[in-house]
């Protein structure tokens, strides 16, 4: 039984343009990160070691944007994502439920990993705002999974809604990571009142006094709360 499914579609890897839309989506996310949200973990687990390495941190920063719903520039990461799916090869990833059971079903034999886990990512922008969130958390946690891609993914990325994740992906510059989750830009040495500012915007828009979202509340505080404290130790 098909609990999750994600189709991606993308360019073949001769063609001169590289692109990148979504398919068919079936990502359950209730309770967040749902099966949905344990499938787009894996989906990027699974293919983020074959990943340059020099896109980590345009990948991760990406992450965050699309949680906040920021307008994406295009190409990111040297592909552009679309809507049309014209002339593009399609891969779909499952995840399956066998008795008691979840297994991941991963298409392997087409596409680059860094379309598919671009895929994975910017599914994460068609989720509902509370859920969103929190996905895209666990969407962070998989990228720091270094063991293999069976059970113990699995019981990790459905957990990751309470894993939290401060720390960059595999060996990327923690400033870098405190830059993205703060929205300013990468590189260079951000003033402190400028990162006081951000840090307060943020944390007045993410506290449930001030409308934020309950679901998730404490997570995206305690990550903006790491941010200032690597950028303004």
């Amino acid at each position: 039984m098909v609990v999750a499914e994600l189709e991606i579609f993308h360019s073949r890897p001769i063609a001169p343009t590289r692109r990148v839309a979504l398919g068919e989506l079936h990502l359950p996310v209730d309770p967040a990160p749902g099966f949905g949200g344990v499938l787009l973990g894996a989906v990027v687990a699974a293919h983020l070691p074959d990943v340059d390495p020099e896109l980590h941190d345009d990948l991760l920063r990406l992450t965050f944007e699309i949680e906040e719903g920021r307008r994406i520039s295009q190409p990111r990461l040297r592909h552009r994502f679309q809507d049309d799916r014209v002339g593009l090869q399609r891969s779909t990833h499952r995840l399956v439920g066998r008795g008691e059971r979840l297994a991941l079903d991963l298409a392997e034999d087409r596409g680059s990993p860094t379309q598919q886990v671009l895929g994975a990512v910017y599914a994460i922008g068609t989720l509902p705002g509370p859920a969103r969130s929190v996905v895209a958390r666990t969407v962070r946690s998989a990228m720091r999974w270094r063991g293999g891609v069976g059970p113990q993914l699995i019981a990790h990325l459905a957990g990751g809604r309470v894993a939290p994740a401060l720390v960059g992906i595999g060996d990327a510059d923690p400033v870098i990571w405190a830059l993205a989750v703060l929205g300013l830009p990468l590189g260079g040495d951000p003033d402190r009142r400028i990162v006081q500012r951000r840090f307060r915007e943020l944390l007045r828009a993410a506290h449930p006094d001030h409308g934020g979202e309950l679901d998730g509340a404490a997570q995206r505080i305690a990550e903006l709360t790491e941010a200032r404290r690597i950028l303004l130790p």
